[in-house]
């Protein structure tokens, strides 16, 4: 029988030697490239913004490897006019951004920042007059530090705020943005913010981390229905990270982590969205620690999106023994530990098709770090151009597979502040010099500018 890491071999070379073509994809495809609020931001004292809970977590001693923050970032909100262009020279027609929440409304209550709000509508006049599709998240992970101080996300007074704040973005945008996503990732805000307290606010309670996931939830529910009633042109969805999880080995007890870990990851979210409950196993499980639930709460929740967004970048494996070891398969790992796995997000779509049949996927987020070298001004990054090309080989197979996919965004547009590992790992396809600001495309900027070329 052939082994994990002789397969795994295999599939990736078979997977690596072919070169896709974006007529494959048809003419519909969304292509973009993605960022984040206060990964590129910085000025975050400037125009009237307010405070933000990363903003305080990185001042939490040990918080951040490197002992950085967000405050200058790459400089984008003074820089925003070269981004842009950066942007469209890539030919990309989409561009996925977030809004920061304390940069519009300073303390996620009362009155709007107008400075801030103008910001943003410099942003998407800039990429309409560039011939580029805006799609906005309101909610990447940056809640205004003052409702953090009345409770955050574990306070359910929030999710009202958090209604007002969509409301007013859609009244305001929602007729000259493509889509509207609520929040990115509720399982980091729940779980990597409130259980294990490495990301802001710093938390350790899994009782906290599901009420705070509930109210997420909740909050998605809510203000879809509200930005609905507005009959605004934008369409409205959720952003999740998954991706497949595996038992380490077939041992009974890894079979029943890796179900249980696929509850507490994929099922916990999907199933109140797309099926108005929460799995039966998982709250069996938490006891004590499961969420209080209201009525009305799942109907919320429930309410019907036009899309669903999957941030994938690797596969997992659950074991109630040893942590599993990444480079167990043979695969490259990237700088963050990751096992490189494209096959995966084949799988992962095919298996969101058939279990809960969304409307419409899109690959929101997708990329890796590696260890960049600035050389004669060039970044040879040769390991994530391959990265990206056999990602979207894989995401080829699933659209062949008649999976709905309509879009696929690269992340991350340039190098940025990657929350608690600081400036050290490098996502981006082009690179920042962040003692000058300088942007550089690399090697892989310039295969996916190729890519988007061809035919």
């Amino acid at each position: 029988m052939m082994g994990l890491r002789s397969m795994n071999d295999l599939v990736a070379k078979r997977l690596s030697t072919i070169e896709p073509q974006r007529a494959d994809f048809g003419t519909d495809f969304a292509w973009g490239v993605a960022t984040s609020a206060y990964q590129i931001e910085g000025a975050t004292t400037s125009g009237g913004r307010g405070e933000s809970v990363w903003d305080r977590f990185c001042k939490t001693q040990g918080s951040i490897a490197d002992a950085s923050n967000g405050d200058v970032a790459c400089d984008h909100y003074n820089r925003w006019a070269e981004d842009l262009d950066l942007i469209a020279n890539l030919g990309v027609g989409h561009y996925r951004f977030s809004v920061a929440w304390p940069r519009v409304q300073p303390l996620g209550s009362g009155s709007w920042n107008e400075e801030g709000m103008a910001f943003y509508e410099r942003i998407i006049t800039g990429l309409t007059e560039r011939g580029v599709a805006a799609h906005i998240t309101l909610n990447h992970w940056d809640l205004p530090q003052a409702l953090q101080d009345t409770g955050g996300w574990n306070n359910r007074d929030t999710c009202s705020h958090f209604v007002r704040y969509a409301e007013e973005i859609a009244r305001r945008f929602g007729n000259r943005v493509a889509s509207i996503v609520t929040h990115n990732e509720p399982w980091v805000v729940a779980v990597l913010g409130h259980e294990h307290g490495i990301f802001a606010p710093g938390l350790k309670s899994r009782a906290t981390a599901m009420q705070v996931s509930h109210h997420l939830l909740l909050s998605h529910g809510m203000a879809v229905k509200a930005m609905r009633q507005l009959n605004i042109r934008a369409e409205l969805g959720l952003v999740l990270n998954l991706s497949p999880i595996y038992p380490a080995t077939q041992a009974k007890e890894d079979l029943a982590k890796a179900r249980l870990d696929d509850g507490l990851i994929l099922r916990w979210y999907m199933d109140p969205v797309y099926k108005g409950h929460y799995p039966t196993d998982v709250w069996q499980h938490l006891g004590a620690d499961a969420p209080n639930v209201e009525p009305g709460d799942l109907d919320a929740i429930s309410q019907p999106i036009d899309f669903l967004g999957v941030n994938y970048y690797t596969r997992n494996f659950s074991s109630s023994g040893n942590p599993w070891d990444a480079t167990a398969s043979g695969a490259k790992v990237t700088d963050m530990g990751w096992e490189v796995y494209p096959q995966g997000l084949t799988e992962l779509l095919e298996r969101l098709h058939a279990d809960y049949a969304p409307k419409a996927l899109v690959v929101t987020e997708n990329g890796a770090a590696f260890k960049d070298e600035l050389i004669d001004g060039q970044v040879h990054d040769a390991e994530r151009l391959d990265y990206f090309r056999t990602h979207i080989v894989a995401c080829l197979q699933a659209l062949k597979n008649r999976v709905p996919l309509k879009g696929y965004f690269a992340w991350s547009l340039m190098d940025n502040f990657e929350w608690a590992s600081g400036y050290a790992k490098r996502f981006g396809l082009v690179y920042v010099d962040y003692a000058t600001q300088q942007r550089l495309l690399k090697d892989s900027a310039r295969w996916y500018k190729a890519f988007l070329g061809s035919n």
